[in-house]
């Protein structure tokens, strides 16, 4: 029986304020060829400076994910010829990465897998290439733009632990705050190998890589894809070529790009303009300690506050409403406020395409909402129409109650005259309810919603209903 063995390959830009190698703003969306100097293209003479910030930052992305470091490293050249690469050669780390033997714990169908990374490098990007019918245009912003590769190592078995892998690492990324991990932007790209063996053989088929996947859940699509694809050629005795594919999001297929060079064709030799690096002790150290609190941890907190596990994925994928949710949890409901995050917030977000940083939203008042509506001042419904005026215009949530009048009615001795008023008008519905239909009930309670323009609690409205009830 045949099965496929995965490796993927991720690479994820750094947000350091200039590119690896020189004082060139690094900044993916400014005009074509606006950040570029003499070292991105290459002009001769022009010597290459590492960037201390992207050591730290790759640094921090190894730690996180348990490798062992390098202390002594040096940076290499990989050879090849192509339009978007102006020197001819791309700064690498090929035998001294800067993390290696490291690892990610995953979860699969409740099911626990620990994936092994065997190398996280630092490399510098290549400028962009833009196909076009009048030929092709490069921009190179991106050039010398820092980027980290982790490579895992090829224990994946299923595109369902290739997406959980991958999305447990641009959580660990994001959270780290050293890439933006926009896979649809180009931020973080993803490259993934697949070959297929008989069970239970040491030795792996011929793998094929797939490129160009433009999501998260495509990762999966193709992974999944190239499987029957060579699994369909070995049973009709055909051999699988080591070649390099492209995904095609149109026909959620696989498309041959290249036959795949072999890493002797890169002529790797070490770069002679960077000296060797060398990590104390002390800075790894200190690094270590400034990593803050990694999503693992944070899951766990919420899982422990019986947070409903669907709002705790959602809270822990956005990074900034996770980052406001942790300003409030000590001091509210955390259920409540995760409902209420994950719920009305998070809709309106979509809606107006907004972030957190674009609203009026401010701990306080969220705490005075939350407050509210524990203390029954106002429903669940009442939340829903101060949302909207509360993140578009902020301010006091106890004046867009008065101002909307729609605090909550109480007050049980108003509540039983409005029950009474409805008992009295609704006779039939009342006798309904006393040979035993439930129907009539509901609309009873209807009844006394309405009395109140849907301002009265509800539980208590049908506790003192249920009880005037039975008293007849």
């Amino acid at each position: 029986m045949l099965e496929p063995t995965i490796g993927i390959e991720i690479h994820a830009h750094l947000k350091s304020k200039t590119k690896a190698f020189s004082s060139s703003v690094n900044n993916f969306d400014s005009l074509p060829n606006e950040n570029i100097s003499l070292i991105d293209l290459a002009y001769p003479g022009a010597l290459p400076r590492l960037n201390k910030e992207v050591i730290e930052m790759a640094l921090k992305a190894a730690l996180a994910l348990n490798c062992s470091i390098n202390k002594e490293m040096h940076f290499d050249r990989k050879n090849y010829f192509y339009p978007d690469l102006p020197k001819g050669y791309q700064i690498t780390q090929n035998r001294t990465p800067i993390g290696y033997d490291g690892y990610l714990m995953i979860d699969v169908d409740g099911k626990q897998k620990r994936i092994a990374i065997e190398r996280i490098h630092i490399e510098e990007d290549t400028a962009k290439s833009i196909h076009g019918q009048a030929g092709t245009i490069l921009d190179f912003n991106r050039s010398g733009v820092p980027l980290i590769e982790i490579v895992t190592k090829p224990v994946i078995t299923s595109e369902k632990e290739a997406v959980a892998y991958l999305e447990g690492i641009r959580e660990i990324l994001l959270y780290l705050g050293i890439s933006d991990v926009k896979i649809e932007e180009g931020s973080m790209r993803c490259d993934a190998n697949i070959s297929l063996s008989e069970r239970g053989s040491k030795k792996l088929g011929t793998k094929t890589e797939v490129k160009n996947i433009g999501s998260i859940s495509n990762v999966g699509t193709s992974i999944l894809y190239e499987i029957n694809r060579q699994k369909k050629l070995i049973e009709s005795g055909n051999k699988v070529i080591n070649e390099t594919r492209r995904f095609d999001d149109k026909t959620n297929s696989t498309i041959t790009m290249r036959v795949k060079e072999t890493a002797s064709d890169y002529r790797y030799f070490p770069e002679p303009n960077i000296p060797p690096l060398e990590l104390s002790e002390e800075y790894i150290l200190e690094v270590k300690n400034s990593l803050p609190v990694l999503p693992n941890v944070l899951r766990n907190k919420y899982n422990k506050l019986a947070i409903n596990q669907n709002n705790v994925k959602t809270i822990i994928g956005n990074y900034q409403l996770c980052q406001f949710f942790e300003t409030v949890i000590d001091d509210i409901n955390p259920i409540i406020a995760a409902n209420v995050l994950t719920g009305e917030v998070l809709n309106y977000l979509n809606k107006n395409k907004l972030e957190m940083k674009d609203i009026k939203l401010t701990e306080h008042n969220f705490k005075e909402l939350i407050d509210a509506y524990e203390k029954g001042t106002i429903s669940s419904k009442h939340i829903k129409d101060i949302i909207p005026i509360l993140l578009d215009k902020g301010g006091a949530v106890k004046d867009i109650i008065n101002e909307l009048g729609i605090q909550q009615i109480n007050d049980d001795k108003l509540i039983l005259e409005v029950i009474n008023k409805v008992i009295k008008n609704n006779s039939e519905s009342v006798t309904d309810y006393k040979n035993g239909q439930d129907r009539a009930l509901k609309f009873l309670m209807g009844q006394v919603m309405k009395e109140t323009r849907g301002q009265v609690n509800p539980a208590k409205a049908s506790s003192l209903l249920t009880e005037e009830l039975a008293k007849l």
